[in-house]
């Protein structure tokens, strides 16, 4: 049983052609096949050390054990454990005991999905030791990882390198790590594309361009590398080229270069694409410290261990808060079961004074300033500030910040309901984007960009391109529609050069430690435009693009891709993350992260005033302290853990799409159904069936794409209605919680904390549903089973339309003039506030005054659940839309809506006459308009 190690052809070497003859199309990711490939070879050889088995079984034993070891091979090369020594040992064993090599498979597959240490599994790491060495008398509780070195190394060099740095360690090193070497350029980005443990890169520049690898066995799970052509370039060329490739793949590994003699002229050519440079013969010493030293950066957590060190010390507290401590709670005979339950350290760490270490979060200096500027790093930001009560107050202290009295802003209108609440206190123009409707799951998609830009066109056609100042979008929606941040930021600026853009990314603070993701959050897409207007290459390119569009109507340019101009375009980006909704933080802890060229010269001070205004003087510590710990987590395992996030939703899709009886009732939503094909141009029907290179390959250029994590299950079929099905039969009978629902859909997602049992959960309990559902039909008389078809037939077909945004009436807005639609809801707001201006309206008043051509304006917001965004805001106009969608709901819960006296408006006399004018004054009085 040979090797696969035959050097491949062009279309092996990572071009994401699919590979033949590997059956890896079943696996969402490498890890899957990985972990996958143990149990395959343990079954295999259990199969072939049974006695009585015939030949022709025999043959076909051999044959899939000889293709398992031979994948084993490949997948090896790239870990340190299960390292390439394993594969070889396993080799071995298969000439010998058949038995021994499934029990020593089955041990490593063990330890990959966390049964078992893999040192504990039979066989240890890059230690050289076979397969049955002891395990260690006791767990080496160090973090671990791998250090990837790259260079054209002979076998007595690699083994020399490999030896030495073991000598170096010691027991007092805060990290232990294992090497593992690859000779090329393919295998590099190989590695550090499919082995999340790699922390650091040691590059020599003498390695090869091309793998000596067959690698067809990753091509349908790992990205297209792409091979440059170095063959005639320089050391120092190579060096920056392969360093470039890995910071866009894995932006937070550290880079370190070795090289054998003229290391002060290749520092100088490489600048700063490494962390550091050294002289291979003597600093070896010196790489190893600076390797455990780089981690050690990122491992730091400035205010978690202030808080830790302060909770340790002996303190009188004669300030606030008399739980600091735990002085109010642990000798009290009432309430002390309340520290038996969170535990004294909580306790310990509460204080109220913002000295000892602990920092002050509205003037930071010391602690929390130091770990605002490592998220700052972690996240791709300029600038991170840390917020310690959600996004919502995020989205104000952000839109306050930029926004003064009047001003335009363009506004998602199917944003959560903070920016909705953001514009009333900034009293800005209101110009609200519709996204296109999905009315067959009762959700909306994503704003169109040509819309987007359509809008813009108009305010410049009417000359008032100059108050319009923000654009909120939110990134990625409820749902999992994803922009494509850097097309929008790039052609909205071709129009409006400073706009500033404001990304809700509450659901997407993962996306950053994902190499497919990152590309659509709102700092990696700011620092890519920031670096292509920057050249003369896009100098020449706009230049082109002028002569192209030279013109062009306002119509043509809302479909034609357009370019900023680089003397005028201004790159102000912030995003807003609920760091608690998808990474690692307690309850309310958020982040706002920043890339503005004009923050420093323009917003730097209002900023600071917004965050004054919605901060409290008294922060929770606790969660200060777990967004540093986040960071911690997200810089040196974020990658693998989303990795993992990604696989469990893939293999989620998987199990309900293939289980006959699941597939019956339910069926999870893909691409092509949230997202019209005119926004999908990579072509296929949905690019996450097809893979992971798919997938990646649709990132990179559809408009729209589906966040695979956000499983959206359309369960129509059931004849159970959306919240009734998350109620009583998720939540009530199987303990399941999940997102959001609507009129026929369910939303499931899957997060860095998610477990293959929780997934294996889920699907018991929809099992559990279906199979109770199938005994239910069978026992139900002709009349029933008619009364169920019925209520499935319209769960699945009769869908109220999803309404547009109708208009603000005349009264609010700016120019009624114009075709522009901004208006004042501050106005309409707080106009509200005097009764007298208003009344209720039942649904059957509002209908039969729209009907007779009279203006039905709301005077409050009116958010349904679901949809769970205003239907109605202050200051619109009802339509016939709204009121036909309003009486086709369904659900219990309506805000702003009384059942008993129906919707709140404003009477005729406020938006017209006297009452209007005097009422209007009195709102401009106070400062609530421009």
């Amino acid at each position: 049983m040979g090797s696969s190690t035959t050097p491949p052809d062009a279309a092996a070497q990572g071009t994401g052609h699919a590979g033949s003859g590997h059956g890896v199309s079943a696996y969402n990711s490498v890890a899957e096949l990985q972990t996958d490939l143990w149990w395959s070879i343990a079954d295999s050889a259990r199969r072939l050390a049974a006695p009585a088995l015939d030949p022709a079984e025999r043959a076909e034993a051999e044959a899939a054990l000889d293709r398992h070891l031979a994948n084993a091979e490949v997948l090896t090369y790239f870990y340190s454990r299960p390292g390439r020594h394993v594969a070889a040992t396993l080799r071995a064993q298969a000439s010998e005991s058949y038995l021994e090599l499934s029990r020593t498979a089955e041990r490593i597959g063990r330890g990959l999905i966390g049964e078992l240490p893999i040192s504990a599994a039979g066989v240890t790491g890059g230690e050289g030791r076979g397969a049955e060495a002891a395990p260690p008398a006791a767990p080496d509780r160090r973090p671990g990882f791998d250090v990837l070195v790259v260079a054209d190394l002979s076998a007595a060099e690699e083994a020399k390198l490999l030896s030495g740095l073991r000598a170096l360690r010691r027991p007092e090193d805060a990290f232990v790590y294992d090497a593992v070497t690859v000779r090329s350029f393919v295998d590099a980005m190989v590695a550090v594309m499919v082995n999340p443990w790699i922390q650091a890169v040691v590059v020599r520049p003498d390695f090869r361009t091309r793998s000596a690898v067959d690698l067809t066995l990753l091509q349908e799970l790992v990205p297209a590398v792409g091979i440059p052509d170095l063959d005639h370039s320089t050391a120092a060329d190579r060096a920056r080229e392969l360093a470039r490739r890995v910071r866009e793949v894995r932006p937070e590994l550290n880079l370190y270069l070795v090289e054998q003699a003229s290391i002060e002229q290749l520092t100088a050519q490489v600048g700063r694409a490494f962390d550091a440079v050294f002289l291979q013969q003597e600093d070896v010493l010196d790489l190893h410290l600076t390797i455990l030293r780089g981690v050690a950066q990122r491992f730091r957590t400035p205010f978690y261990s202030a808080l830790v060190e302060y909770s340790r010390k002996p303190t009188g507290v004669f300030h606030a808060l008399p739980v600091s401590r735990g002085n109010s709670v642990v000798r009290s005979p009432w309430i002390h079961d309340m520290c038996d339950f969170y535990g004294l350290n909580i306790f310990l760490a509460e204080t109220s004074a913002t000295a000892g270490g602990l920092d002050s979060l509205l003037e930071p200096h010391g602690a929390i300033r130091e770990a605002q500027d490592l998220a700052a790093r972690a996240f791709g930001a300029r600038r991170t500030y840390f917020v310690t009560n959600g996004t919502s107050t995020a989205n104000k202290i952000v839109t306050q910040s930029l926004v003064a009295p009047g001003d335009v802003v363009l506004v998602d209108r199917n944003c959560h309901k903070s920016h909705h609440y953001a514009q009333v206190m900034a009293g800005s123009h209101v110009a609200y984007l519709d996204s296109y409707a999905l009315d067959a799951y009762s959700m909306y998609g994503a704003i169109p960009l040509s819309d987007i830009k359509r809008t813009l066109l108009t305010y410049r056609r009417e000359g008032r391109l100059d108050q319009v100042t923000l654009m909120s979008l939110t990134n990625c929606t409820f749902d999992g529609i994803v922009y494509d941040v850097e097309r929008v930021m790039t052609e909205c600026l071709a129009i409006k050069p400073d706009l500033a853009f404001l990304w809700d990314e509450a659901w997407f603070a993962f996306a950053r430690f994902h190499p497919v993701y990152r590309r659509r959050t709102a700092m990696a897409a700011a620092a890519r435009i920031a670096e292509r207007v920057g050249t003369a290459e896009y100098r020449a390119e706009y230049a082109r693009h002028l002569e192209h569009i030279r013109g062009m109507t306002d119509d043509e340019l809302a479909h034609e891709p357009l370019l900023p101009d680089p003397d005028k375009v201004r790159i102000r980006a912030y995003a807003t993350q609920s760091t608690h909704k998808t990474l690692t933080s307690l309850r309310q802890g958020s982040m706002i992260h920043v890339y503005d060229d004009d923050f420093g010269r323009r917003s730097e001070d209002a900023f600071h005033e917004a965050y004054m205004t919605h901060t409290s003087t008294s922060p929770n510590y606790q969660v200060l302290a777990s967004l540093d710990v986040g960071r911690r987590q997200v810089e040196l395992e974020g990658f693998e853990l989303v990795l993992r996030q990604v696989e469990l939703a893939m293999t989620l899709r998987d199990r309900v799409a293939g289980h006959p009886l699941l597939s019956k009732y339910f069926r999870v939503l893909g691409s092509s159904d949230l997202i019209p094909d005119h926004y999908r141009s990579w072509g296929r029907t949905c690019p996450l069936r097809a893979g992971p290179v798919s997938m990646e390959e649709a990132w990179s250029v559809d408009e729209f794409v589906l966040d695979p994590c956000r499983v959206t299950i359309e369960i129509s079929a059931t004849g159970i209605d959306g919240d009734t099905f998350k109620h009583t039969q998720l939540m009530d009978r199987w303990g399941v919680q999940v997102n959001k629902t609507t009129r026929n859909t369910v939303l499931a997602m899957t997060n860095i904390g998610t477990t293959r049992s929780a997934v294996a959960h889920l699907l018991r309990a929809l099992i559990g549903i279906a199979e109770d559902l199938e005994a239910a039909r069978d026992q139900m008389a002709p009349e029933q089973k008619r009364a169920v078809d019925l209520q499935v037939d319209a769960l699945a077909h009769d869908h109220p339309p999803l309404p547009n945004f109708s208009r603000f009436h005349t009264a609010f807005r700016a120019d009624p003039a114009g075709a522009a639609t901004d208006g004042n809801m501050r106005k309409a707001y707080y106009m509200a506030y005097r009764e007298e201006l208003c009344e209720f309206v039942s649904s059957d008043e509002a209908r039969r005054r729209v009907d007779a051509g009279q203006p039905v304006v709301s005077a409050i917001f009116v958010t349904p659940y679901p949809p769970g965004f205003p239907i109605l805001v202050p200051g619109q106009e009802f339509s016939t839309d709204i009121l036909d969608f309003m009486d086709a709901l369904d659900t219990k819960e309506i805000h702003g809506f009384d059942p008993e006296r129906g919707y709140r408006v404003f009477v005729q006399s406020a938006l017209t006459g006297e009452i209007g004018d005097a009422a209007a004054d009195k709102v401009d009085s106070a400062g609530f308009d421009s």
